[in-house]
Order: C-alpha cells, then structure tokens, then sequence
C-alpha cells in the first residue's frame, strides 16, 4: 500500500505546461518551438518533473515518444489545473480593476422608485462579473452602516448642503419636494396649491433623527413665514407616510419621485408660494447622493459607472 507524503516537491506550473506541450505534439522538437525554445532544455525539463513525481511520463524512443499510462492518466487532471490556473489570474485581474468582486449598497426607499433600479441593472449588464447586495436603510442607518464598513457605498436622502463630516459623496439626483394630499381633500381639486394654503394642515411626517437636515428644511418652510407645523403623526417609511395620508391623517412633504409610488386615494400636488412678493424657492429642493467612506477597486468602478451616467439617471430640478 503507497504512503501519501506532506511534503511532496512543488512542480511549478511552467513544468506542467511543458508537459501538456510534449504530449499533445509527441514530439520534443516540436514541443519546443511552441514553447519558444530549444529541446535541450525541454527535455531535461520533463526529465526533472518525472523525477520529481517518481515516474515516467512519456516512453522515449530513437523514432518516438509515448505518453505512459501513468501520463495519459495525468494529462485531463494537468489540463484543468492549467485552465484553473488561468482563470484564476484572470478573476485576480478583475478584482484588481474592479470588474469583479462584491459591491454592498445600501439605499432610502425614494432611491428605489426609479433611480436605483436603472442603475443596479445598467451596471449589472456591464459588469456581470460583480455581485451586488442591496441593503434598504433610511439615511440615519447608512451613515452608522458606512461607518462601521457594513456596506461599501449608500444613496442617502437629504437636503441642499448636507455634507457628513469623513465622507465623500456624489450628489445624483435633484427634486422639488411636493404635497401628497388624500384625493377626497378639497385642495386636491387644484392642480397648483399655494403655500399659504397647506401651512395649516396637519403633517404625516418622518422624525428628525432619520435625517435632520430634510426635516429641517420642512420645518423651515413653517419657521420662515412664521406659523409652526402641526405633526399629526410621524412615519418611517416614505411608503407608510403616504398610505397614513391615503387614510386621511393629514398631508405630508415628499420628494417628487414619490409620485410613482401610485397609491390609491392619495394625488400629489406642487406647491407655489403666491401673493406680492413671492418666491418659488420657499419650498426647497432635495437631493439624493450617492456617499461612501472607504474605497476599493469594486466601488470605484462603480463610481465611474455613477459619474458616466448621472447624467442620464439623475433628476434635475425644473428651471
């Protein structure tokens, strides 16, 4: 019975591919021009990897060379372990550049109506060879998440300005914040809703700590012209925020993309401020930013896919 030995000498893949060489062409001439070399060091190159393995590979004549059985049962396993081995530095090249490997994304759920779908199967369509993880979180979490490194990059939901302290971000997309009323509202029946309307309704509102500048700037709306804001009930999710208002509990500030979400009793208004003097810009802009904290091959990668296609994703705001 053979003994298996731990420490078997390393035969390095260049024998090997000598090897496959000899016995696909049976001929070490041959074997040596596609190798870019002459035979005497082939065939002294076999010589050693049989000494090394402690048998004979090929059966030498003066007029031919036969693989022995023992090489003809070597010959498939040799020939995988040579594939293997080039898509091995094949996958290490597509990790070095980003083209492979695992890219974690969190995301607010207003990012997922159209932005994030587009841009998840752009990139996926691009760069198959990258996993991509979806994580839903509101802003609040994706900033401890990102931190932490739980995921690599995050699209969070915030107001003009706001720039966390230790991140980097790129801003893709822009959008009015509108009014989601129920339908059976009387101010549904306007296409155009002034300011000076809507200040008195009771809000479905998100808390402050999911993000503290969007809420700011809602409040801000209140603060500028003097009357507090009545919150009727605070929410979460932007999608429960506007089933609360399908169910009559008050109205609520969403940004404009909301308005694909289509929930049935619920109409979405834009809202202008009237009167002498007025300005449009009282009711401010939100933004969506892509932002991230530590870099790596995958997400830069994707960071370039983000800067070639903001463009063409990203919302603009109406002049």
């Amino acid at each position: 019975m053979s003994t298996v030995h731990a420490n078997f000498p390393w035969i390095e893949l260049r024998l090997w591919r000598q090897f496959v060489t000899v016995a696909e062409e049976l001929h070490f001439g041959r074997a040596a021009l596609r190798l870019h070399m002459t035979q005497p060091p082939l065939t002294q190159a076999i010589a050693h990897l049989e000494r090394s393995l402690g048998l004979l590979l090929f059966a030498r004549t003066k007029r031919s060379v036969q693989l022995t059985p023992q090489g003809i049962a070597l010959l498939p396993q040799v020939r995988e372990l040579l594939q293997s081995a080039h898509g091995l530095v094949v996958q290490a090249r597509a990790l070095a550049v980003g083209e492979s490997g695992r890219l974690r994304l969190a995301f607010v759920s207003t990012a997922g109506f159209a932005l994030l779908p587009q841009w998840v199967m752009a990139f996926r369509h691009e760069f198959p060879g990258v996993q991509i993880d979806l994580v839903e979180a509101t802003s609040d979490v994706q900033l401890q998440l990102l931190r932490s490194n739980e995921v690599d990059a995050g699209f969070l939901l915030h107001a003009s300005g706001f720039a966390p302290e230790g991140l980097q971000q790129l801003t893709v997309a822009q959008e009015e914040l509108v009014l989601a009323l129920p339908e059976s509202h009387k101010l549904a029946k306007g296409k155009l809703l002034r300011l000076q309307d809507v200040l008195g309704l009771p809000l479905v509102m998100f808390p402050r700590r999911i993000s503290p500048s969007l809420f700011d700037a809602v409040v801000g709306i209140y603060s500028d012209l003097g009357k507090p804001p009545v919150v009727a009930q605070e929410a979460i999710q932007m999608q429960t925020i506007v089933n609360l208002v399908s169910a009559g509990l008050g109205v609520a500030w969403v940004p404009a993309s909301v308005q694909q979400f289509q929930r049935s009793g619920v109409v979405y208004r834009h809202v202008q401020a009237s009167g002498r003097g007025a300005v449009r810009g009282l009711v401010p802009m939100c933004e969506t930013s892509l932002m991230w904290h530590h870099s790596s091959p995958t997400l830069e990668r994707f960071m370039t896919f983000a800067n070639v296609h903001n463009a063409n994703y990203a919302n603009p705001s109406p002049n």
